[in-house]
């Protein structure tokens, strides 16, 4: 059901003409509330964004200025789906069609919040849940050694069945390189593990049906020191990983050359996340539970252990990061329960202001964040925004931009530990939907590149796709196994 904010409520037939006339006529008086999958539309939007990605954000996702006109200089968005249609036709862009930005105001409108529809059930936690680069693949990753990489051009068909080597509490993290032929998975050990994903068994059993080669990432000078790794990434070019660990570093290895190449000592804590700023595989960021965001100039890694600068802002451990894909934004996820978003050029030399400030003893594995510190504030804040709203408890739950073909990057979406989805609007900060469905934390979670469509997996073993509302499926009814509960990682 498709509720209005004036509370008439539309059946979900598809989108025909008459019910974008309707819609149409309702977006001129007022918001739409989607309630559809348990999402909400705030209507207390926070401070927009006062910043340059404000105007690049409207850049890609806002339809031509012409449409969006009431009268002069008075302008209204979004612009209905009509009144899009009948621009086109008219020709008001002069273009004869719509542009990237124009398919990316029609498609934002349609949020993936309708569902669940499931799409594997586990008996064990669901860590890593994620399509590639292209969406006609998806990986997720279970506790209980399980990674499954399924076909979605073929209805989500079980593509390889891998059961990971040697593993160590769980599976952290997994990469599907550039041209989706191997996976690597990590754990929390210093070997990292490569799968050919193309080859014709279904069934992967390390070392049973294929080989698992081990790639050993520990530094010939670390003394036999065992480490784990949370976070590991393909270069641009299939050449290299990069790995953030347990043990404050980041390494490189070299996979043409089958050994490690280099290893930094970048943080003064946990290496939660790394992950490359753009295409060029130049800047790295790293994530650290030294509340530190670190970039990384590749080109500079002479001045070993030396970041090209530093971001300060989040008051507790940062547990992800994603780059908006321009090598000057990104977003954080924290520990002190906020999203944040960064400019790269406002980064400092050094951390000389990044003094303590907690006054309490917690630990996020196993205690509720303290009320009294959800008002705390960095002094030397350094970031663009902050998102609020979601809960960071118990494992590093993972945030995103929105896919920037479809949305324009309109959106932040992350994970959270009160089991839910939720969906930020970039500029104004509002908290667009939430998706209930989960019974525990969801620690990861996928929206397609092309399709609004959205995967969400958590430790209650689910994993399940949200789509748009009005897509003629009716969710069906996903049944629940008991889960053996523990409360660490």
């Amino acid at each position: 059901m498709f509720v209005t904010a004036s509370g008439v409520a539309i059946d979900e037939m598809g989108y025909a003409m008459s019910r974008l006339e309707i819609e149409s006529e309702l977006l001129d008086g007022g918001n739409v509330t989607n309630e559809a999958g348990s999402s909400i539309m705030s209507n207390k939007p926070l401070r927009n964004v006062d910043h340059e990605i404000a105007q690049l954000t409207n850049l890609r996702s806002g339809p031509h200025e012409r449409l969006r006109q009431l009268m002069p200089g008075k302008q209204k968005l979004p612009v209905s789906p009509v009144k899009m249609l009948a621009g086109r036709e008219g020709n008001y862009s002069g273009r004869g069609r719509f542009s990237s930005a124009d398919c990316c105001h029609m498609l934002s409108r349609y949020l993936p919040v309708n569902g669940p529809w499931p799409v594997d059930q586990m008996t064990s936690r669901a860590y890593v849940s994620q399509f590639s680069a292209d969406g006609s693949l998806f990986v997720a990753g279970f506790q209980g050694s399980d990674i499954r990489i399924y076909n979605v051009d073929r209805g989500w068909k079980v593509q390889k069945n891998i059961l990971a080597k040697s593993l160590r509490w769980t599976v952290t993290d997994t990469s599907l390189s550039p041209d989706q032929r191997y996976l690597v998975y990590t754990s929390m050990s210093p070997i990292v593990h490569i799968v050919n994903v193309g080859s014709a068994n279904t069934e992967s059993l390390a070392n049973i049906t294929e080989i698992h080669e081990g790639l050993d990432f520990s530094a010939a000078d670390d003394g036999g020191y065992s480490f784990g790794i949370f976070s590991v990434k393909f270069s641009t070019d299939g050449r290299e990983l990069v790995a953030g660990s347990n043990d404050d570093s980041i390494y490189v290895y070299d996979l043409e050359a089958n050994k490690l190449s280099l290893r930094i000592e970048a943080h003064t804590a946990d290496v939660n996340i790394v992950t490359f700023a753009d295409e060029s595989g130049n800047l790295i960021y790293s994530g650290s539970d030294d509340n530190l965001c670190k970039v990384w100039d590749r080109r500079c890694f002479v001045a070993k252990d030396k970041p090209a600068g530093v971001l300060m802002g989040h008051l507790e451990g940062i547990t992800f990061l994603d780059s908006r894909g321009d090598g000057r934004y990104f977003i954080s996820n924290g520990k002190d329960q906020t999203i944040k978003l960064w400019d790269i050029r406002k980064m400092s030399s050094n951390t000389s202001c990044n003094s303590e400030f907690r006054n309490y003893e917690w630990d996020y594995r196993w205690m509720d964040y303290p009320p009294q510190a959800r008002d705390f504030k960095h002094q030397y804040d350094q970031s663009v925004a902050t998102y609020k709203g979601h809960s960071v408890l118990r494992t590093l739950i993972r945030c995103y931009f929105s896919p920037e073909y479809s949305t324009g990057q309109k959106y932040i979406y992350t994970g959270s530990h009160d089991s839910c989805v939720y969906i930020y609007d970039v500029v104004t900060g509002a908290q667009v939907a939430v998706l209930k469905h989960h019974t525990s934390p969801v620690r990861d979670c996928s929206w397609h590149p092309h399709y609004p469509m959205l995967i969400s997996s958590s430790w209650d073993g689910d994993v399940v796709k949200w789509g748009f509302p009005g897509n003629g499926e009716a969710p069906a009814p996903v049944s629940k196994k008991r889960i053996r509960r523990r409360y660490y990682y």
